[in-house]
């Protein structure tokens, strides 16, 4: 990663500690300045742990944006529904009011006082007439009965569903807040990042750039050399239909800018870019890298597949799609760029495949990959 990609990086938590707690390298003194100890410089190694605790609490806070977003999706579509039908239930309410008035007026003109059905037989001139008459009777008070029942019903699912209405909109109102909350969370976290890269030296980026690249180089070949990957890397396997449309998908985004929360087209976070790529192959998986690794099925990085999903850090806060031979497509942070990188760039949790059951193609030949495509920083959020 370049001295001009760290400074871009944003994300973080605890700058006023590191600011306070250990200065960081001091610029050259004036030549006519005295002698004297000064602050001593910290360790590129502390620096870098420092960093990397930063973009891992920045990761967090933008995946608790990303999952109380999809929640809130749902629940706006939760609440409009409810809307739809309580209007519904309140114009059949409506009418079963009206239809009470008409029967109560009806009640009244007539009076409420009624001979049996009995009487009137007995009375009755002509007997098969008024056993007529008492079966419309009947009717008349069966139709009068369904008409009080559904004025009842329609109004206690009216009062139901306004309560539910009322339910469903302040869980809105909350996860709005919550997202609120993480996106601040987030944007307060970049600043500190930002403010920390800033008050580093040229000569500090550039060795915090070459202990990435170097630690994410041996992490690599410890991967490949343990035998993890199953067959050697230069050896590849063929993804499925969707897949293979997923990878591609990923592949021509690759220069498209790091944006947190965002899923595409203009930009990308990590699991946006997993999403969507799999979206356009046909197969909706979940929105954030926790919600893939815990409910898509999983598979041993020996088994990978170009097309599936590799999963980074304890918590499943990063997530890239295999591109084979021991590569990735991802986008890895915020300054950085869609690119691909090794597999072992970041600390590996897992993989999983969004279509366990779909069969490899057999004609399948890798993407053409575009200029510059592993150029840039190749960390994702730190663990």
């Amino acid at each position: 990663m370049s001295g001009r990609l760290l400074r871009w990086v944003c994300t973080g938590s605890a700058l006023s500690a590191l600011l306070t707690a250990a200065p960081l390298a001091p610029h050259a003194a004036p030549a006519h300045a005295a002698p004297g100890p000064g602050p001593a410089k910290r360790p590129v190694a502390e620096l870098l742990t420092d960093l990397q605790r930063l973009y891992r609490k920045a990761e967090e806070s933008t995946e608790t944006y990303n999952a109380t977003e999809e929640k809130l999706t749902d629940q706006r579509r939760q609440v409009t529904g409810l809307n739809r039908s309580l209007a519904k239930a309140r114009a059949s309410a409506h009418a079963g009011r009206g239809a009470a008035g008409r029967l109560a007026r009806q009640q009244y003109q007539h009076g409420t006082i009624e001979i049996s059905s009995y009487v009137r037989l007995l009375l009755a001139r002509n007997p098969q007439g008024a056993l007529d008459q008492r079966h419309v009777l009947r009717r008349a008070a069966a139709d009068r009965a369904a008409t009080v029942t559904r004025l009842v019903d329609g109004e206690k699912k009216a009062d139901g569903l306004a309560r539910a209405a009322r339910r469903a909109l302040a869980t809105q109102e909350s996860l709005t807040q919550r997202q609120r909350t993480a996106r601040d969370a987030v944007r307060t976290r970049l600043k500190e990042v930002e403010e920390l890269l800033a008050s580093l030296s040229a000569e500090e980026l550039a060795a915090l750039a070459r202990a990435e690249e170097d630690g994410a180089a041996r992490a690599q070949r410890r991967l490949v050399a343990s035998g993890a990957l199953g067959a050697p890397t230069g050896v590849g396997r063929a993804p499925s239909a969707r897949g293979e449309r997923a990878l591609r998908y990923a592949v021509a985004q690759i220069g498209k800018p790091y944006e947190w929360g965002a899923e595409g087209p203009g930009s990308f976070d990590c699991s946006g870019l997993t999403q969507r790529a799999w979206g356009v192959a046909g197969h909706g998986i979940p929105r954030t890298s926790q919600q893939q690794w815990a409910r898509l099925p999983r598979v041993p990085l020996r088994d990978l597949r170009p097309g599936d999903l590799v999963v980074y850090f304890p918590r499943a806060t990063h997530v890239a799609l295999y591109l084979g031979r021991g590569k990735v497509v991802h986008a890895p942070r915020p300054g950085a760029r869609v690119k691909v990188s090794p597999l072992a760039a970041n600390p590996v949790l897992g993989a999983v495949r969004p279509d366990p059951r779909a069969t490899p193609v057999s004609d399948y030949r890798p993407p053409r990959l575009p200029a510059g495509a592993t150029k840039g920083a190749d960390r994702g959020w730190a663990g």
